[in-house]
């Protein structure tokens, strides 16, 4: 009786255990989720605050790019030298051929998609601006089958005729006819959409040899000093006011740099195609800001032409159709 009693024993701490790290795990997995979902709403809610600044307070959309990446990439850069050291955050600069690639990067990839999204914010509005922003994975399925010279799988074809049929729907709100929103909007947001999609791929190299923190940190810098030759921060012009600054503030600390850093630390605990599906609450986010409280009027047709593209990247990043 003794020793059954000892193995019962023995089984309900191994049974303990088991439960302790499935319950670790499954801590950790909803933490990675909560984090990518919070990273989400933060960069919605920082395309409503943009569109406010653009549209009530006359800032200018270059002068917010460069504000916003020159700052946030300082910070960054900032916290990866007190948590590695000064010196760890030059060593990339050190290989000259990577070094041109960041600048590519930087200027191309990063300051290409924040002025393309902005610009469209502004002739447009959050919601639209950002959805048309989520096309990024239709053109990289577009250019995976160029490179490997074969045609996409049917689900990727389909995937990426429903993609522009939303798009369609979004811009013309369901009377081919004529355009809904400003053919502006369109414009900077599908190349938001394509710089979006460069962004992503061009950086493969530099992630396998450098921090992804690292690389985002000198692409912003690099990217807020292009934009300042052009937009310098210290040539302000608008609503100079507390509310302008609040906004900014918001969009640099919130809308930038925290939710860069919980996305990026997200990856620890979940998948990138988790991520990359959770990612769609960005959009959503800052469509229901826009039209409950900026008064953003979208019929039946743009609601449904907007679910169309994120199902579509729901259902590429699931499948696993998003590629480098």
């Amino acid at each position: 009786m003794s020793y059954i009693n000892m193995g019962g024993s023995l089984q309900q701490n191994v049974a303990a255990k088991t439960n302790l790290v499935f319950t670790n795990k499954q801590f950790k997995h909803y933490k990675g989720l909560s984090m990518v979902l919070l990273g989400a709403v933060l960069w919605g809610v920082s395309g409503t605050a943009a569109q406010v600044l653009f549209q009530r307070y006359g800032i200018h959309s270059g002068w917010l790019v460069t504000v916003r990446m020159s700052i946030a990439g300082l910070l960054i850069l900032a916290g990866i030298s007190m948590k590695s050291g000064l010196i760890s955050i030059f060593t990339i600069w050190k290989v000259k051929r990577d070094a041109l690639k960041l600048v590519l990067f930087g200027i191309i990839g990063l300051l290409g998609v924040q002025f393309s999204y902005f610009e469209s914010i502004k002739y447009g509005n959050a919601a639209t601006g950002t959805i048309l922003q989520y096309m990024g994975p239709v053109f990289i399925t577009i250019y995976a089958a160029l490179r490997r010279k074969h045609l996409p799988h049917i689900s990727q074809v389909i995937s990426v005729f429903f993609a522009l049929f939303g798009a369609f729907l979004l811009v013309t709100d369901g009377n081919w006819q004529r355009i809904s929103i400003s053919p502006l909007a369109v414009f900077w947001g599908i190349l938001s959409a394509i710089t979006l999609a460069f962004y992503t791929i061009y950086p493969g190299g530099l992630l396998q040899k450098y921090s992804a923190a690292m690389i985002s940190g000198w692409g912003m810098l690099i990217g807020g000093i292009g934009m300042g030759f052009f937009h310098p921060i210290w040539r302000f012009s608008g609503n100079n006011s507390l509310s302008t600054w609040i906004l900014v503030s918001f969009i640099v600390i919130f809308g930038t740099l925290i939710a860069f850093s919980v996305y990026i630390a997200s990856l620890k605990y979940i998948s990138a195609s988790e991520a990359s599906v959770l990612s769609c609450g960005e959009p959503l986010s800052a469509t229901i800001i826009a039209v409950l409280f900026l008064h953003v009027q979208m019929g039946w047709a743009s609601f449904a032409g907007g679910l169309c593209i994120l199902i579509t990247v729901t259902i590429m990043a699931r499948n696993g159709s998003i590629e480098n």
